[in-house]
């Protein structure tokens, strides 16, 4: 499993457990190492809706979508 696999492993754990904080470091983590994956985008929006910082979420969720258009799961 490579590195970015890991990261979001650890940081979808931690948003299941809804310790937020911790998640989106992992997530971000993970996006220094790929900023050009439309999933990480969302996982971080994610994490941020649920912080309930919306206005951070939203460019998140558009970043992605700027990625790939046609991404099904952009919030």
């Amino acid at each position: 499993m490579d590195e970015i696999q890991e990261l979001v492993k650890k940081g979808k754990s931690f948003l299941d457990e809804s310790q937020f904080e911790k998640a989106l470091g992992f997530f971000e983590q993970a996006l220094l190492l790929n900023q050009n994956d439309p999933d990480l985008w969302n996982f971080k929006g994610v994490v941020l809706r649920s912080l309930g910082r919306y206005e951070e979420a939203m460019e998140c969720f558009n970043k992605s979508l700027q990625i790939d258009p046609r991404d099904k799961f952009a919030s």
